[in-house]
């Protein structure tokens, strides 16, 4: 692109990439959740934007205002999580990708298409599983908050959210409300019933849940 074109301006969100590789896209700008991978399952809310100093300095005077930029902190409460999370971030993030992995290749030998193959290269922690009907996308979501730290008594069942022509269905039993590295699942409600599973603060964890899962999706009962 910038070889077309030097000007042009080039932003990746790496939302859901980041230390999935031993190298993060080249842009001028790239932009990311802090509840997800770099947070290391440790930061409490916010994002980043890194990049080329001019675009980052234009950015943060739309963040805050014009003249004060960056120059104003961002968050009333202690940095500590967010340095902690970022320290332990690749770990974590190993272990959500073991987990994704673990998932594909299961749920291969149960008779499921997954995407990406446990075997194929990964860009993010993202696994696609096709369900091909509503009751076992849906008892599987089920399972993996059943099998979620938090809010484990909590059935999700799929509701009209705004923004979606098709109802929702969504397991995050998260100490961070949002925070999809750790384990959650979620899905639209429509053919061919895809349910998308992400995160995992361990591997251990993540291969109980999707063991529950898998039992719950075959359990014919």
């Amino acid at each position: 692109i910038h070889a077309a074109n030097p000007n042009v301006v080039v932003m990746v969100d790496n939302c859901y990439g980041e230390f999935t590789n031993t190298s993060e896209p080249h842009a001028d700008l790239l932009v990311g959740s802090l509840i997800k991978n770099p947070g290391g399952g440790l930061a409490p809310t916010g994002g980043y934007i890194l990049g080329r100093a001019d675009c980052v300095e234009k950015v943060s005077y739309r963040f805050t205002s014009p003249g004060v930029g960056a120059e104003v902190g961002s968050y009333a409460g202690s940095y500590q999580p967010f340095f902690q999370g970022l320290f332990i971030a690749p770990h974590v993030v190993v272990q959500a990708l073991k987990t994704s992995i673990y998932a594909a290749r299961v749920l291969e030998l149960a008779g499921f298409d997954v995407n990406p193959a446990y075997d194929a290269p990964r860009n993010d922690i993202i696994q696609a599983i096709r369900f091909g009907a509503a009751e076992p996308l849906i008892k599987f979501c089920q399972a993996i908050q059943a099998s979620s730290p938090i809010d484990s008594n909590a059935v999700p069942e799929p509701w009209a959210m705004p923004g979606y022509q098709d109802s929702v269905i969504m397991a995050a039993g998260t100490f961070v409300s949002g925070a999809s590295i750790e384990l959650s699942a979620d899905a639209p409600i429509r053919a061919p019933y895809i349910g998308y599973l992400q995160g995992g603060l361990t591997f251990a964890h993540g291969k109980i849940a999707i063991d529950n899962a898998l039992e719950a999706v075959l359990c014919k009962q």
